[in-house]
C-alpha cells in the first residue's frame, strides 16, 4: 500500500507539499495540486481521513443515533438529517440503538470516538444525567424525541401528552365514551406521556373506565394485532381505540377485518405518528401527526451551529403535534 512518501518520491515533490495539497492549504499552488493529484492516483493512494481530521479540526460528519433505522419512522428522521447534512457538504454516520442502555452508550460512544462533528440522539433507555454527561463533554450534541431542562436550547421534542390528549377528545367529540387505548411495551417516556395524555381526556370529560380497557403490544404491526384480539377475548364494549402508533392501528385494523367487525362504523380508530402507511391502509388512517421531520432538520441544523461554535438562543423547541382527520372515526352523534 502506497504512503505519502511515495507520492512525495513520485511526484517529486516534499512529504509537506503533498500534505498541503491532501488538506486543501492555501499555500498549496495549481501545479503541486496537479501532480500531487496524478501521482495519489498512480499509486492508488488514498488519504487517511483520521489525519485529515486532525489537521482540519473537521471530519465532515453527523452522527446519527436513532432506535432502528429499519423502522419507516426513524428512516424519515435519518433522511431528513442527511439532507441537512449534505446541504453543509457534511455526510452522516448511523446508529442504532434499540431503545438498549448498553447499545446506546456504545453507539455514543463509536460516535464521539469518530471526531463527528456534531451528534444527533435519540436516547430513551440512557438516564437524564449520563446524557448530560455526554452533551458536556460534546458541545454539538443535540438530542431528539427527549427533553432535559438544563440542556433546554439543545433539545427537540414533541409534545407526546398533548397529541395522545387530542386524538382521545377528538374521539369524544365525535360522540364516543366507551374508548378503549393500544399502549407500547417498550418503557420510555413516549409510552408513558401518550398513556397520560390517554386518561387526562377522559377524566377531563368525566369518562370513568376500567383497567381493561388498556392493552399492551410491541409497538409495530403485530403488537398492535395481539392488543386488538386481547380486547375482542375480553368482550369490552367499545366503540373506539386509541392506538400508540400508526403501526399498531394498522395491526388492529387488520383484526377487525378478519372479525368482520366494520371500521369505522363499529369501532373507530385513530394512529399516531401520521408515518406513509396512515394515507394508503384501508380506511385511510385518522391521526395524530408528528413532524419529525421538521424536527430532525432543526435539529441536524442545532447540530452544525454549535458545531462552528454558535451560541444557542435560549429557548425550548418542543413541537406540537397535529390531528390528521380521515376515514377511520365514525360520527356517533349523528345517530341521536
Amino acid at each position: 500500500m502506497a504512503t505519502i512518501k511515495d507520492v512525495a518520491k513520485e511526484a517529486g515533490v516534499s512529504v509537506a507539499t503533498v500534505s498541503r495539497v491532501i488538506n486543501n492549504s492555501p499555500k498549496a499552488s495549481k501545479v503541486s495540486i496537479e501532480t500531487v493529484n496524478v501521482a495519489m492516483q498512480k499509486l492508488g493512494y488514498r488519504p487517511n481521513a483520521a489525519a485529515r481530521a486532525l489537521v482540519s479540526q473537521s471530519t465532515q460528519t453527523l452522527g446519527v443515533l436513532v432506535h432502528d433505522v429499519s423502522d419507516p419512522f426513524f428512516g424519515t428522521l435519518v433522511k431528513a438529517v442527511d439532507n441537512v447534512a449534505r446541504q453543509a457538504g457534511k455526510h452522516i454516520l448511523v446508529c442504532n440503538g434499540y431503545h438498549d442502555a448498553q447499545d446506546e452508550r456504545q453507539s455514543i460512544e463509536l460516535l464521539i470516538n469518530s471526531r463527528c462533528d456534531g451528534l444527533v440522539i435519540h436516547s430513551k433507555a440512557l438516564s437524564d444525567e449520563e446524557l448530560l454527561a455526554y452533551a458536556h463533554e460534546v458541545k454539538s450534541m443535540v438530542l431528539i424525541n427527549r427533553f432535559i431542562p438544563e440542556i433546554a436550547e439543545r433539545c427537540v421534542a414533541l409534545d407526546n401528552y398533548k397529541g395522545a390528549w387530542m386524538a382521545t377528545e377528538h374521539l369524544i367529540r365525535q360522540g364516543h365514551t366507551k374508548i378503549a387505548y393500544i399502549s407500547s411495551t417498550h418503557h420510555i417516556e413516549d409510552t408513558t406521556q401518550r398513556l397520560a395524555g390517554y386518561k387526562a381526556a377522559l377524566e377531563a370529560n368525566n369518562i370513568i373506565l376500567p383497567e381493561s380497557y388498556i392493552e399492551h403490544g410491541e409497538p409495530e404491526g403485530e403488537g398492535g394485532e395481539k392488543a386488538m384480539m386481547h380486547l375482542l377475548t375480553k368482550s369490552i364494549d367499545f366503540t373506539a381505540v386509541v392506538t400508540y402508533n400508526d403501526f399498531m392501528a394498522a395491526g388492529a385494523l387488520s383484526v377487525l377485518d378478519e372479525n368482520e367487525i366494520p371500521v369505522p362504523e363499529k369501532i373507530s380508530v385513530i394512529g399516531f405518528d401520521d408515518v406513509l402507511i396512515a394515507r394508503y391502509i384501508h380506511p385511510r388512517l385518522t391521526t395524530v401527526r408528528y413532524p419529525v421531520q421538521m424536527m430532525a432538520e432543526q435539529a441536524a441544523t442545532l447540530a452544525i451551529r454549535l458545531s462552528k461554535g454558535e451560541v444557542l438562543e435560549q429557548k425550548q423547541r418542543i413541537f406540537s403535534p397535529t390531528l390528521v382527520q380521515r376515514n377511520s372515526v365514525f360520527n356517533l352523534s349523528h345517530l341521536s
